[in-house]
């Protein structure tokens, strides 16, 4: 178990893991593991500083901060496991969460209000209306159907020049509504012709290089 625990740690935090040094607030841990089932899943460890170094967690406590997060402060309820680990007398908690079928998964702020995340390498960011959309649209069992048309078009050439591109600016550039621009976007998302790229600062959207885009424009 000393093994399996330093060989997780020694990943470093990735789009599939983070490190918490304590709970002092449900409500964070409750975006971590909103962000988590919204994304690809991951692993929660308790216990462990930004760094890697193991803290250890202080009490039992811990235990009932990571169910209130779950149960209280997500909506969806996040379902989760929960692992101790002991490595050199300090205790860990491992929490791990599946991606989610009920996306999106909302986490309750400070406020009172209801937001959604979505994990983006080793950053929980806030979940912006186009990957609202996308989440809401991969959920449908219809499907989704792409036309390329006079918005998508300018899209492509934009991005041709430019490399990505904002929501606002597509939105501008198309002489198209805020709901249109996100739900072409969002589109395009799903069929993997464009990849999203964020931080803190924001998001933008720029064509997949993994995938061709000699599309029948």
């Amino acid at each position: 178990m000393d093994y399996y625990l330093k060989k997780l740690i020694a990943e470093g935090e990735n789009q599939q893991l983070d490190f918490k040094y304590c709970i002092s607030d449900s409500r964070k841990i409750a975006r971590t593991l909103s962000a988590f089932a919204n994304s690809d899943g991951g692993r929660l460890l308790i216990g462990v500083r930004d760094n890697g170094s193991i803290a250890g967690i202080r009490s039992d406590e811990e235990y009932y901060m990571v169910e209130t997060a779950a149960h209280l402060f997500c909506r969806p309820e996040i379902t989760y496991t929960i692992k101790q680990h002991i490595t050199g007398g300090k205790s860990v908690l491992e929490v791990e969460v599946s991606k989610g079928d009920r996306r999106p998964y909302q986490a309750k702020d400070e406020n009172g209000k209801w937001l959604s995340y979505f994990r983006h390498g080793d950053q929980t960011l806030l979940a912006n209306r186009v990957i609202l959309q996308v989440w809401r649209k991969e959920g449908k069992k219809t499907g989704v159907m792409v036309k390329f048309g006079k918005a998508e078009n300018s899209l492509m050439e934009y991005l041709g020049k430019n490399g990505s591109v904002t929501l606002s600016r597509f939105r501008k550039i198309a002489h198209i509504s805020s709901y249109k621009a996100e739900s072409i976007l969002a589109n395009l998302i799903i069929f993997k012709v464009l990849i999203i790229k964020a931080s803190e600062k924001g998001i933008s959207y720029e064509l997949n290089p993994a995938e061709s885009t000699n599309l029948n424009l």
